[in-house]
């Protein structure tokens, strides 16, 4: 995983909407079957902004837009189904979003704006990582074991990560999703 240069006492910070229990569990697990040396650092996640160098001063700035963001988002349903790479562009073999690719699209278009505009390298496109930086045989059995994976959840906050000194990321701060709409509805008469 590249991660963005620092400089001084900048920290690293990623957005994300962390894969609830007991599905996160599984992943990390099959993560690490992989052999992927970041399964015990990386909790599994669906990207919403990427690593970030931020400086502790704008950190109250950064959770307030998030605060904001979330707010302004409602709770929605997450369907993880089938498989998928990014290959020969990035040796990542992931878990695809089957249902909620719109809803993650809105928030990280709310999200890449304020403290953390930024341009992407790549088109966004949600996804749950299961094998990084490995060789094509390792990405090949992630692909194959998981094709069969299927888990739903309801994501219900936005999740702020810091990467720690140990590499490990943790999430520091939750912005739970306040906002209303469709999603929230199909939620409360569920």
């Amino acid at each position: 995983m590249r991660l963005p240069e620092r400089s001084g006492d900048q920290l690293l910070l990623g957005i994300a909407i962390t894969v609830p229990e007991p599905h996160g569990s599984v992943l990390q697990a099959a993560r690490g079957r992989f052999g992927d040396p970041m399964a015990a650092f990386i909790p599994p996640h669906i990207t919403i902004i990427g690593p970030t160098a931020v400086s502790p001063e704008d950190v109250p700035l950064v959770a307030a837009h998030l605060t904001e963001v979330a707010a302004s988002h409602a709770p929605f349903q997450v369907r993880l189904r089938g498989t998928g790479t990014f290959r020969p562009v990035s040796q990542v073999a992931f878990v695809q979003v089957a249902d909620g690719i719109s809803a993650c699209e809105q928030l990280e278009r709310a999200a890449r704006s304020g403290p953390l505009a930024q341009e992407l390298r790549f088109h966004y496109h949600p996804h749950v990582t299961v094998a990084h930086e490995l060789e094509d045989a390792a990405l090949d059995e992630a692909i194959d074991e998981l094709t069969s994976f299927d888990a739903t959840f309801v994501v219900q906050s936005l999740d702020c990560y810091e990467h720690g000194a140990d590499g490990v990321w943790r999430v520091v701060r939750s912005h739970a999703l306040t906002g209303s709409g469709a999603d929230a509805e199909a939620q409360r008469r569920a």
